[in-house]
């Protein structure tokens, strides 16, 4: 994503924000603003950390892909490969004759891709820890629950327009997708 596309999303989240600011004051009362607002600040700083933390990870990820030299580019397959296999899901994999193929080989075939799939994805969990388990989700979260505390122990907590500004990032997020693909 671009920072073009990113000023598309922080416009829209800013005049659905403001609507909703503006629906508050005019038709209930500051206790509405205030839930909508907490609600609303913390809906986006965790999408706002979560986008980052991930894309951190994904961005530390390339970098060591490239240090290792471990994918293939795009062209270095030839215009055959392009069609029969157009998303180059079956490269590396060796073909094995037919005539081969046993009861036994296939067992074995299926215990090694077996223990292909458990080692990438215990490497895969620790891998994208990072992205998880963020400091600034962390935080993002922290604030998501100590402003419901805040506003529930000072017994101005209301639920309606606390999930209403939850939602405006996600329904800003869809609304932005929908709008911005037609230009």
């Amino acid at each position: 994503m671009n920072n073009a596309q990113i000023i598309n999303f922080i416009k829209v989240f800013i005049v659905l924000d403001l609507f909703l600011v503006l629906y508050s004051f005019l038709f209930q009362n500051a206790t509405w603003v205030l839930n909508t607002q907490v609600a609303f600040f913390a809906s986006l700083l965790i999408t706002l950390s979560s986008y980052f933390s991930y894309r951190r990870n994904v961005n530390k990820r390339l970098s060591n892909l490239k240090e290792k030299n471990d994918f293939r580019t795009l062209e270095d397959r030839d215009k055959i490969d392009e069609i029969d296999d157009p998303y180059d899901l079956y490269s590396e994999y060796e073909e094995i004759p037919e005539e081969e193929l046993n009861t036994e080989k296939i067992k074995e075939i299926i215990k090694e891709e077996k223990t292909k799939v458990k080692r990438n994805s215990i490497k895969n969990t620790f891998t994208s820890a990072s992205g998880f388990i963020s400091i600034f989700r962390v935080v993002a979260y922290g604030f998501l629950v100590l402003g419901f505390f805040a506003l529930n122990n000072n017994k101005i907590f209301i639920a309606i327009p606390f999930l209403i500004g939850l939602s405006v990032v996600p329904l800003g997020t869809l609304l932005s997708k929908i709008v911005y693909r037609r230009k």
